[in-house]
C-alpha cells in the first residue's frame, strides 16, 4: 500500500502565504500589477481565496489597491524606507538593551554559533543577511519583549525586499559581520548602554546602503 500523499496546504492562508514569499523574494516585483486570473491558475485555486488573500496583503501594506481597481505590489518611496529603518533601529537597539540585562551561557554559546556561521557564510549574500537576521531574531528572543517583537515583525515584513540591497556588496557584509560581533560581544558581556549603541548604529549603516543603492537605481 503506497503512502498517502501529504495534502497541500489549500484556501486562502496557503494563497496568502504564497503570495507574501513572491512578493518577499521579489517574484513579484515593487509596482507589479497583479493579474487575478493567471494567479488563480498558478495557485491552481479559486477567485475567491485569491480576493481574501489580496484584501489581507493590501491591509498589511504589501499590496496596493489602485484607483482603477487594480491591484500593484506597493512600492516605497525613500522616504518611507527611511522611516522604516528609523523605526528598526530604535527597536532593535531596546531589544539589545533588555537581552543584555537577560542573558544567559547558553544564550552566549548559541549567539557565538550563529555570529561563526555569519562569518562563514560572509561572502555570500542570501546566507549572510540570513544569518545575521538569525542574530538579531536569537537577541530579541532573549529580550523577550512581545510588544518590541510584534513591531519589528510588522517593519520586516515592508522592509525585506529592499534588506537585499543593503547585503549586495561585500564591503557591507564585511561590516555588517564586524558590526554583528561588536553588537554580540555587549550582549554577551551584560552591557545594555553599548548594546543599545551598537545595535542602534548597525541598522542606520543598513539605512545608509539601501538609500545609496536606491538613488544609484533611480540614476541608472
Amino acid at each position: 500500500m503506497t503512502p498517502a500523499t501529504p495534502a497541500r496546504p489549500s484556501g486562502a492562508h496557503y494563497v496568502y502565504t504564497e503570495l507574501k514569499r513572491r512578493i518577499m523574494t521579489l517574484e513579484l516585483e515593487p509596482g507589479e500589477r497583479l493579474y487575478e486570473p493567471g494567479l488563480a491558475a498558478s495557485l491552481e485555486v479559486s477567485r475567491t481565496p485569491l480576493r481574501e488573500a489580496i484584501r489581507r496583503l493590501t491591509s498589511e501594506n504589501l499590496l496596493e489597491q489602485q484607483t482603477t481597481g487594480g491591484v500593484v505590489v506597493r512600492s516605497l518611496n525613500a522616504k518611507e524606507i527611511a522611516e522604516l529603518y528609523d523605526v528598526r533601529a530604535s527597536l532593535e537597539a531596546l531589544m539589545a538593551r533588555e537581552a543584555a540585562t537577560r542573558v544567559k551561557p547558553e544564550d552566549v554559546a548559541a549567539m557565538q554559533g550563529i555570529v561563526d556561521r555569519n562569518a562563514a557564510l560572509v561572502g555570500f549574500a542570501e546566507d549572510a543577511m540570513m544569518t545575521g537576521k538569525s542574530l538579531h531574531d536569537y537577541i530579541a528572543r532573549v529580550a523577550d519583549n512581545g510588544w518590541a517583537i510584534r513591531l519589528h515583525d510588522q517593519v520586516s515584513d515592508q522592509m525585506v525586499r529592499y534588506r537585499r540591497v543593503t547585503n549586495s556588496t561585500q564591503t557591507r557584509r564585511d561590516a555588517a559581520l564586524t558590526e554583528h560581533r561588536d553588537i554580540f560581544a555587549a550582549v554577551s558581556s551584560g552591557e545594555p548602554d553599548a548594546a543599545a549603541e551598537l545595535a542602534f548604529a548597525h541598522v542606520v549603516a543598513a539605512r545608509d546602503e539601501a538609500l545609496r543603492a536606491i538613488k544609484e537605481e533611480l540614476q541608472t
